[in-house]
């Protein structure tokens, strides 16, 4: 059969979605561009924000109504929404044919053929003990996800994703570098290595590292020697990773990017809040002054290192003067990027027993504000580029204007260039950088054709 996923939420999901994608391939199916000849559609769903859900489940309902064009077609769900909801589905979305949760994708396709044989819903939820990760990648891709550290600990106040994707599991680092392995000689050129809390890789399950030579440079903390022995692949031009907390900011990790050439000047680093008094209402661990600490390390490390960020605006018992304690950090920090989200009550976590008492409309003022400073802060940013060069991945043609190539240099700041000579997707080159945008950064190719 033919398919297609739709693919919500965070960079999790899209690894996720790719091994599934494999998995089907394997099976015999076929994947489409096209939704409306696809025989099966399936949507990897989030759950951090109620919106989340609500789009998921609209678009499920929409698939559904469909089959009235598509009689045939097969309907199903998978990822955190799947799992916190599980066949409650099947009344929110009549007509729905499976669903299935977190660690749980190997058994996307037997059922999606028992739906094609005629089966009726079927629902398998993830066993969160269950240590399942995917393995299989895509092909022919210069750029590659590689989960390494699965669900999370931490249990911050308003997040659902301990629930959901269950407690951490630090996969042994010999099977994450052998897959790197693969797939740098399979072309991959990019790796982000990913876990909802990737810094504290290897501090639960202590063995990771078991049997392994000592580290060559002397690290000692599992993440970074895993930076370490990943940058010594051959092929792996570009090391990235994602989501990190700033109770892994070490100095040994600072030292890892700034000693090993693969990993790049670029750290996601979520904040939330810019308030202590917010900070210990969400249990984030921190203070604003160890989050500006861990920055500073970083920075004196790397001094080219882009910061970017997540807020919350509006959560429970945020005042003005939280609010403006938050847009305070914005300026001391000078953040590259930043990603803000208008909170969202959430089922089962303890901050959905506090009263939700900042109004929609002040939570959606405060996101416009944040918005304007954070296109001001990311504009003197990138103006700092204007005259410099910066080595860039080439991506390919973009997608606004084919006359112009797209990439990303190590700050993981998109570049729009004109190409020139034999280029191709892949190859590294040096970008002139003459004009700037608060997310964007214009240039043209120099040295030899």
């Amino acid at each position: 059969m033919t398919f297609r996923i739709h693919t919500y939420g965070c960079q999790m999901n899209v690894r996720d979605s790719e091994a599934v994608t494999a998995l089907l391939e394997q099976a015999g199916h076929q994947p489409v561009a096209d939704e409306r000849k696809a025989d099966l559609v399936l949507v990897n769903s989030c759950s951090v924000r109620g919106k989340a859900e609500d789009k998921a489940i609209g678009k499920l309902r929409l698939l559904v109504k469909g089959r009235r064009r598509h009689p045939a077609r097969i309907v199903g769900v998978m990822g955190c929404m799947a799992q916190r909801l599980g066949t409650e589905l099947f009344d929110l979305v009549p007509g729905l044919d499976f669903v299935v949760g977190t660690r749980a994708a190997r058994h996307v396709p037997r059922l999606a053929e028992a739906a094609a044989a005629g089966a009726g819903p079927q629902a398998i939820l993830g066993r969160l003990d269950d240590p399942e990760v995917p393995h299989l990648h895509g092909q022919g891709a210069l750029s590659a996800f590689v989960t390494v550290l699965l669900g999370c600990n931490r249990r911050c106040a308003y997040c659902i994703v301990p629930d959901v994707r269950g407690p951490e599991y630090s996969r042994p680092a010999d099977e994450i570098l052998s897959e790197l392995a693969t797939l740098a000689g399979e072309g991959v050129r990019e790796v982000t290595l990913l876990g909802q809390s990737v810094l504290n890789y290897g501090r639960q399950k202590t063995d990771v590292w078991a049997g392994a030579a000592p580290s060559p440079r002397g690290f000692s903390e599992p993440f970074p020697r895993l930076l370490e022995a990943a940058s010594a692949i051959p092929g792996i031009q570009r090391l990235r990773f994602t989501s990190s907390h700033p109770s892994g900011c070490t100095a040994e990790l600072a030292r890892a990017m700034a000693e090993l050439p693969p990993v790049c000047a670029h750290i996601h680093l979520p904040v939330q809040s810019g308030s202590n008094r917010i900070l210990r209402r969400m249990r984030r661990g921190y203070t604003v002054e160890q989050y500006v600490a861990a920055v500073g390390r970083l920075r004196a490390a790397v001094p080219e290192c882009a910061i970017t960020t997540d807020v919350i605006v509006g959560f429970p018992g945020e005042t003005e003067e939280d609010f403006e304690a938050t847009r305070a950090l914005y300026r001391q920090v000078g953040f590259d990027n930043s990603f803000i989200f208008k909170y969202s009550p959430r089922p089962g976590t303890p901050a959905a027993d506090a009263a939700d008492d900042v109004p929609d409309a002040v939570k959606d003022e405060r996101n416009r504000i944040l918005l304007e400073d954070q296109d001001r802060i990311g504009l003197a940013c990138n103006e700092r580029w204007i005259g410099r060069e910066t080595e860039v991945l080439a991506e390919g043609p973009s997608l606004r204007n084919p006359a112009r190539w797209s990439g990303r240099n190590g700050q993981n700041k998109i570049v729009l260039f004109e190409p020139r000579g034999a280029l191709a997707p892949g190859a590294l080159v040096r970008v002139r950088i003459d004009r700037a945008k608060p997310q964007t950064l214009y240039g043209r190719i120099v040295g030899e054709e």
